[in-house]
């Protein structure tokens, strides 16, 4: 089992490299707040550290599980893949409302926030999804950016390793240019897209 003061000192290894490359350290997953009290020591030490510090969540999470970890996030990466219900459902298995209620609290507190969208052809790349998702991040003051990731095949071997049916293996990645179609309609909202 790793400890926190392990993977700290694991990290603290790399302190000059992260200063100079204005880097930090993202706590990712899976479902990092579904660690809330690791995450939040993890975080807390690297900011003791005098490093940033970066969380990358999809939101869906208990708000009382984000609160411990959110006061050492500098920054949240929060992936939203759907603004309508049923769609987000269909792409997660789980409910949007979390993720939204997230959404809100970073909002409230005024955390840094990037809002990270997997455009999928064909599922999630719909002109009223995307349309219903800018309008709903371009209410929040806290958004810096939005980052728009073409869907890509790199972790269909870990579908495959869990045993798992992966019911995208077919699926194709975006072309250029709908990729900055779908920018452009961010954009649209006044949002600074990447």
């Amino acid at each position: 089992m790793v400890t926190v003061d392990a993977l700290v000192a694991d990290i603290l290894h790399y302190r000059a490299y992260l200063k100079a490359s204005g880097g930090g350290v993202t706590v990712t997953g899976g479902e990092p707040l579904m660690q809330p009290k690791f995450v939040a020591e993890l975080m807390r030490s690297c900011q003791a550290e005098g490093l940033h510090t970066a969380l990358d969540t999809s939101g869906f999470s208990d708000l009382a599980a984000a609160q411990q970890v959110l006061p050492y996030a500098d920054l949240v990466l929060l992936d939203i893949k759907s603004f309508q219900p049923e769609l987000y459902h269909t792409v997660t298995h789980v409910d949007l409302k979390p993720t939204l209620r997230l959404a809100r609290h970073l909002q409230a507190m005024q955390k840094p926030t990037w809002i990270r969208f997997v455009l999928v052809p064909g599922l999630t790349d719909a002109p009223d999804n995307v349309a219903a998702l800018a309008e709903f991040v371009s209410t929040l003051t806290n958004v810096e950016r939005v980052e728009v990731l073409p869907f890509h095949q790199m972790g269909a071997y870990k579908w495959e390793a869990l045993g798992y049916d992966y019911s995208l293996q077919e699926m194709q990645p975006p072309p250029p240019e709908q990729v900055e179609q779908v920018k452009a309609q961010f954009q649209n909202y006044g949002l600074r897209v990447y």
